[in-house]
């Protein structure tokens, strides 16, 4: 008895002992070929951080079918890792049926999706979002990536990759505060506020920003330099007036120095005003005086147009009802719509990026890393400049002949140690230790303005990369903040973006075409083996007593 007693004793002692351990110590194991429950550096390091309660509340809540349910669970999935690495994070999944007004009201836009099920097709109405709070901020988390002509399938294995980033980018957002300066550069007319409105608001969320002008390096050309080097980017947004020497000696010293630089440069004058007025417009290069900077860092901008069969819309008057003037959107090969190539964290998952009379970029050898983050479609050209373009084009069937030139490089990533553009010059001033070979920096070049520009409606700046007249969406505002972030990154969190995760998804038509033999064998399989084994020990038994 007294034995019996003591092994009663070690057991529940045991249980006790591996419950405490159990508590204590945590591990998880992933199993899964693409380690898609594994997280990142960077996410652990956000997500450790933390040091006051965070909330998560998720609308993806419901009932709509499997393939959304499967971006329910793993957004489920991924909140219960972030919360078993910190203790502080809380999350809800809320069903928005009855808030939905207040949702859409607070921005959380629905979105409408079609389904095909048992070969019919019928539309549902989903909030995809979470919204993240801390403290007295919150931010929207997007959980349906809107990438433009995939399918939907391709849509959601997109939307599961993303979950990591769009929820370590929200939680960075709110719980970290602002260090880095960016300066928005002016006096070489660069473009107005109002046109960069949209993208400089969302962009002051994570930086502080400030105009610049280099106006004061005529007279001031060291004071000018110390202060353009308390910034850590520079953004010059479409110049239209050249630059000066000493203008351009303070860029490329801010350069050779660590400073990061945004350059959006139209290298062709080509408007739309004089096109939608008199319905053509003569486009002619235009010199800035950054070809010789350019060419040291390795590219050339050329003084041409890209001219894409893939493009976007332009509206053009049709006639009038009553006082209205009615318009019409017409394909306008000058308005490239640009797929990227998901070779970079910056381009990876994102939706088309909407450009206006891009120009082509060349590559030079020189020891200098160069990543193509943007180009044309394989169905496009070049158009030499100067040259009439006239919207008589779009009622002519275009040549395809002529449009198989292969892609054009738009925009580019350079990396590497950059050589000043007045290596073995004469300088157009003299500062304190002038660099002649830089550190290591990185800088992107994009050939077009345009690209950060808004829209205007009734005087008031339109969500960049909005179209007005059709309400699509296009990845502008997700590129250019992929590339501030990438250039201005310690922490590596635009690198999360390039994880991969293949999802397996039913395919929908066979399941249709198939399920009548799959429901008999679903029925009659399990039935004839039960049957068989009915057989079986009813032989087995009559052997065994007989």
């Amino acid at each position: 008895m007294k034995n019996k007693y003591s092994k009663i004793s070690v057991i529940l002692i045991s249980l006790i002992l591996l419950n405490f351990i159990g508590a204590k110590v945590y591990k998880r194991f992933d199993l899964t070929q693409d380690k898609r429950y594994t997280l990142s550096k960077a996410t652990e390091k956000i997500v450790g951080n933390i040091k006051d309660l965070v909330v998560v509340t998720v609308y993806l809540n419901g009932d709509f079918p499997a393939e959304f349910k499967r971006l329910q669970t793993e957004t489920k999935l991924h909140l219960e890792e972030l919360k078993a690495l910190n203790k502080n994070i809380q999350f809800r999944f809320v069903d928005p049926a009855e808030i939905a007004q207040n949702l859409i009201e607070s921005g959380l836009e629905p979105s409408r999706l079609q389904i095909q099920e048992n070969g019919k097709l019928s539309e549902i109405v989903i909030f995809p979002w979470a919204v993240v709070s801390y403290k007295n901020k919150s931010e929207n988390v997007s959980l349906l990536n809107d990438v433009f002509s995939n399918s939907q399938d391709q849509q959601l294995e997109s939307s599961i990759q993303n979950l990591e980033f769009a929820f370590a980018n929200a939680i960075h957002k709110i719980t970290s505060e602002k260090s880095k300066k960016i300066a928005v550069l002016r006096g070489n007319g660069e473009l107005s506020d109002i046109y960069m409105a949209d993208f400089l608001r969302k962009l002051g969320e994570y930086y502080f920003l400030a105009p610049f002008t280099l106006d004061s390096v005529a007279v001031q050309p060291q004071k000018t330099f110390e202060q353009i080097s308390a910034f850590d980017l520079t953004i010059i947004a479409k110049p239209t007036e050249k630059f000066t020497e000493a203008e351009k000696f303070t860029l490329d010293q801010f350069v050779m120095n660590g400073g990061k630089t945004l350059w959006l440069i139209d290298n062709v004058q080509a408007e739309l005003d004089s096109l939608m007025q008199t319905g053509e417009t003569l486009a002619y290069p235009k010199d800035l005086g950054l070809t010789d900077l350019f060419f040291n860092y390795g590219i050339r901008i050329n003084p041409d147009l890209i001219a894409d069969l893939y493009s976007s819309e332009i509206p053009l008057a049709t006639g009038n009802i009553g006082n209205q003037t009615q318009f019409n959107q017409f394909l306008w090969e000058y308005f490239p719509l640009v797929n990227s190539v998901n070779n970079h964290p910056i381009n990876n998952n994102i939706e088309a990026v909407n450009l206006k009379f891009a120009n082509s970029i060349d590559t030079l050898k020189n020891n200098i890393q160069k990543t193509v983050l943007l180009q044309s479609s394989p169905l496009s050209k070049s158009v030499g400049t100067p040259a009439i373009i006239t919207l008589r084009t779009i009622t002519q069937k275009p040549n395809q002949e002529e449009y198989s030139k292969g892609n054009k490089t738009i925009s580019i990533l350079l990396e590497g140690k950059f050589k000043s553009a007045y290596f073995e010059r004469i300088k157009p001033f003299n500062i304190a230790n002038p660099k002649e070979n830089g550190t290591e920096n990185k800088m992107v070049v994009i050939s077009d303005g345009d690209i950060i520009a808004n829209e205007i409606a009734k005087g008031n700046p339109l969500e960049l990369g909005l179209n007005k007249w059709t309400n699509q969406r296009y990845g502008n505002k997700e590129f250019l903040l992929n590339t501030v972030n990438y250039l201005l990154d310690d922490s590596g969190l635009i690198n999360i973006r390039s994880k991969t995760v293949k999802i397996d998804f039913l395919n929908k038509e066979k399941a249709f075409e198939e399920s009548g033999k799959w429901q008999l064998i679903n029925i009659l399989f399990p039935l004839i083996i039960l049957t068989l084994f009915g057989f079986i020990f009813n032989y087995f038994r009559k052997k065994k007593y007989q």
